[in-house]
Order: structure tokens, then C-alpha cells, then sequence
């Protein structure tokens, strides 16, 4: 989603609002369990971007539709642990 420029009260009320929007979302833990060696270039740039580096390195996002998205494109990589 592109953020428009906003000014004054109406931008501080959307900043409010995301904010309120992720705290009522849980909390993902993500967990790299194999190797990157020999996979694809994007699924690495995925795994990078979920803050991913070591094998066991484990890291928590909110759980978004972003997220969400690039845990399901490396699946096959890392394990999920929902958190409340």
C-alpha cells in the first residue's frame, strides 16, 4: 500500500489507526531451519528480508499480509510459531 502525503490531524489519525491495526494482530516467530545454498536468488532476498541469516536464527514480525506472504513463498525454509 502507497502512502499518500497527508498533513496535519489526518496523517497522526492513520498512523493511530495502523498502529492500532497491528497490536490487535498477533505476533509471528520465524525460525530458518535449512540451508540456502543452492536456492533460487529470490527465495534468498525473501529470507533476507524476514531478517533471516543463520540456520536456527529465529525472529519475530507482526503477523500482516506481507508477512504472510513471503513466509508462504519459503515455506519449505523456515518454520512458524504463532504468537498471542
Amino acid at each position: 500500500m502507497r502512502l499518500r502525503p497527508i498533513r496535519g490531524e489526518l496523517r497522526q489519525e492513520y498512523i493511530e489507526m495502523a498502529a492500532q491495526k497491528s497490536d490487535n494482530r498477533g505476533v509471528v516467530r520465524v525460525t530458518l531451519v535449512r540451508s540456502l545454498i543452492g536456492r533460487p536468488k529470490d527465495q534468498e532476498a525473501t529470507v533476507q528480508s524476514l531478517g533471516l541469516r543463520r540456520i536456527h536464527q529465529t525472529v519475530e514480525h507482526p503477523d500482516s499480509p506481507s508477512v504472510r506472504g513471503m513466509i508462504t513463498k519459503v515455506r519449505h525454509l523456515v518454520r512458524v510459531e504463532e504468537q498471542d
